[in-house]
């Protein structure tokens, strides 16, 4: 099944480092973001679950719940994250969810249908395209995904940056430009009602074309 945005995230149970989870139950009525792995205990992967836990509070005070996937049980992830904190100074106390028959990553388009059903014998470059981050929202729609190399470590800044992003966007119906960051000017919609604007923006806007104005950042 190829996925896009704003489909649904497919909705799935499995087995967590902490307990089972009804995938769309856990999120509740916040975002989430999920970040997969192609194996247990890859350096570049455990460089980034350990960020992660250091960027779980500024997640948390967005409404947004993360949870880490690796096609692996979960036996074998408590195993990694005791490595996780012991190198990277971080406890992963966010769940990682154990695909051992590699049901999650082809439900999310990541494994191709053949490629088997176990993670035994499997080595990470067979799972090299499990390397996606999937930014989640409440109405448990798909609002990005963002795909990398097993040899380039993720920027989970970025992915925090665009959470900002999209959650202003979505609640002021605004667009935000290239490198944008929170704060800055936000671009107004060609389209957006002049009683709108007056309303949302009584500072004025600044307009370079019809179709290209700006605007003090909405609270």
């Amino acid at each position: 099944m190829s996925l896009r945005i704003n489909d649904e995230a497919p909705n799935f149970t499995a087995e967590t480092t902490q307990g089972p989870i009804d995938f769309h139950k856990w999120i509740g009525d916040g975002w989430a973001i999920l970040f997969s792995h192609p194996k247990d205990f890859t350096p570049v992967c455990t460089t980034e679950l350990g960020y992660m836990a250091k960027l779980e509070p500024e997640f948390a005070k967005r409404n947004t719940k993360i949870i880490g996937l690796s096609v692996d049980p979960v036996t074998s992830h408590s195993k990694w994250s005791a490595d996780i904190e012991e190198t990277q100074g971080a406890k992963v106390d966010y769940p990682m969810i154990g695909d051992p028959e590699l049901k999650i990553a082809k439900l999310y388009d990541m494994l191709p249908a053949d490629a088997g059903n176990s993670s035994e014998g499997r080595t990470p470059a067979n799972n090299a395209t499990v390397r996606t981050v999937f930014v989640i929202g409440p109405d448990k729609k798909i609002k990005l995904m963002l795909s990398y190399p097993m040899s380039t470590g993720r920027n989970f800044d970025e992915v925090l940056r665009v959470l900002d992003s999209i959650q202003l966007t979505s609640k002021h119906q605004v667009s935000t430009p290239v490198n944008w960051k929170p704060g800055e000017d936000v671009v107004v919609p060609a389209a957006m009602s002049e009683d709108d604007v007056k309303k949302k923006f009584p500072g004025g806007l600044r307009t370079l074309k019809p179709y290209l104005r700006f605007g003090t950042q909405p609270k």
